[in-house]
């Protein structure tokens, strides 16, 4: 019977059997420290998207580049163009190991300078950074409306206490109702003032 049991056990272990972790692929994860000489509105970029939808730059850096197939495609017009001489700052990002080797790859194959490929794929955050600039303006146009909604809670409260008394129920919930719209008035104030980074992009 002792043999049966031993003989089922050796019997599920076979068939549950979990992925051996792979170490070159835990090596690739590993953070590095890599240099580029970009222009200050591609640092700016990364940085506004980034901070502004509360990302890590190493996450949003590493997405970027781990689109081989974008890559190859900046690698592949990038070669018969030549590379204009903008202002460049040297800046200094945390990647994976992974991604910089990726880079250096593409690199090497089309014979394209990295900072290119760095500067080119930083540029697709323009169309995102663009699109919250436009979404930006609109919750700034409805803060008027916000405001006049907590004004018109305030006059209220102040009739319904001078009709009712300031300890009457109905003046309670007023009073919670006003706090309330004074909160929402602060938070949008604070989303908007979180925003104010992208406007002059």
């Amino acid at each position: 019977m002792a043999d049966n049991d031993e003989k089922k056990t050796v019997t599920r272990e076979k068939a549950f059997e979990l992925p051996e972790a792979s170490f070159s692929d835990l090596l690739g994860r590993q953070s590095v420290r890599a240099t580029f000489r970009l222009s200050e509105r591609a640092i700016d970029a990364l940085s506004i998207v980034a901070g502004h939808l509360g990302i890590k730059k190493k996450s949003l850096f590493d997405h970027l580049m781990d689109d081989a197939g974008t890559l190859h495609t900046i690698a592949q017009n990038l070669s018969n163009l030549k590379i204009h001489n903008h202002p460049r700052i040297q800046k200094t990002f945390v990647l994976s190991r992974r991604t910089l080797n990726a880079l250096e790859q593409i690199s090497r194959t089309f014979d394209t300078p990295r900072d290119a490929l760095v500067e080119y794929s930083i540029q697709r955050l323009e169309n995102i950074i663009r699109a919250e600039r436009d979404k930006h303006e609109l919750r700034k146009s409805l803060v008027g409306e916000v405001e006049a909604q907590v004004l018109r809670a305030r006059d209220l409260l102040g009739r319904a206490r001078e009709l009712l008394g300031d300890d009457d129920p109905v003046c309670r919930c007023l009073e919670r109702n006003l706090a309330s719209g004074a909160q929402t008035l602060d938070d949008i104030g604070l989303i908007l003032e979180k925003g104010r980074v992208i406007e002059d992009f």
